[in-house]
């Protein structure tokens, strides 16, 4: 059923529709907003890269929608998702839209809601921890570091970077976080490198962040190909392109081993 159809299913009130950034995809991460929507749903909509595995509990009283995307599988596309979502709510059902990280940070929350407004649906967008942020520092990656990056720049790596952006980046000398950036990692580190920036650059790859498989891949920006391709690295990954990947810890290392690291950076702070 169409969004337009479902207008003409009798005279329910339209219900309301929220999106909920569900952050990098630990539960713990959920804001109390965010919990409490699931809590009141009735209908929950939820991509794959969404805290998920508990839904069932969070969400007791709704139906429970899978909607992710895959690389190159979309069973449901974006038309489709907002079309069901526009139906549920106008059936009078509280509908909860539960995305992955922030849903106006590349989760294409503005145009779902565009969708219900199209519908006069009301709708409540509740923000989340972006994972461009939550993830690196899962790593031991800090963004900025007073010293060396003063910055940073978060851009989508669905689609290769034009020549001007590339150039602006290399120009801006701040840390560079890139989300869904696997796929075109050859244009971008070799477009990088070709506008200038630093072969020694380092470049972390996160793998599958705050999950019990999380992997991090640290190269720099002239061996990042074969290192990712030795380490068989895929998606969902988070990149971090920047002299703050220096800076990386793990968080069960030796307090000793810590301070020396750190010490290194001592005459920059």
């Amino acid at each position: 059923m169409t969004a337009r159809s479902s207008r003409s299913v009798g005279h329910v009130t339209p219900g309301q529709v929220t999106l909920v950034g569900g952050g990098p995809g630990a539960a713990g991460l959920l804001t109390i907003a965010a919990v409490t929507a699931l809590a009141q749903a009735g209908v929950v909509l939820f991509d794959r890269l969404a805290p998920h595995d508990e839904l069932a509990l969070l969400a007791p009283h709704a139906t429970l929608i899978d909607v992710g995307k895959r690389a190159g599988n979309h069973p449901i596309s974006q038309t489709g998702i907002e079309e069901l979502m526009v139906e549920h709510a106008l059936a009078g059902k509280r509908v909860v839209r539960l995305k992955g990280g922030d849903p106006y940070v590349f989760g294409r929350g503005s145009e779902e809601v565009l969708a219900c407004h199209r519908n006069g649906i009301a709708v409540t967008v509740i923000s989340g921890v972006t994972s461009a942020i939550a993830v690196p520092a899962a790593a031991g990656i800090p963004l900025t570091h007073r010293g060396i990056s003063h910055a940073f720049t978060v851009i989508s790596g669905h689609a290769p970077l034009t020549d001007n952006e590339l150039a602006g980046l290399t120009l801006l000398g701040s840390t560079i976080v890139i989300l869904m950036g696997v796929g075109t990692l050859p244009t971008l580190s070799q477009g990088l490198l070709r506008h200038g920036m630093p072969a020694t650059m380092p470049v972390a790859i996160i793998e599958r962040g705050f999950s019990a498989t999380q992997r991090t891949t640290v190269s720099t920006l002239s061996t990042v190909l074969a290192d990712a391709a030795a380490a068989s690295v895929r998606s969902p990954a988070v990149l971090v392109v920047g002299e703050v990947v220096r800076l990386a810890f793990s968080g069960d290392a030796a307090a000793e081993v810590l301070v020396a690291h750190a010490a290194e950076f001592a005459m920059t702070d």
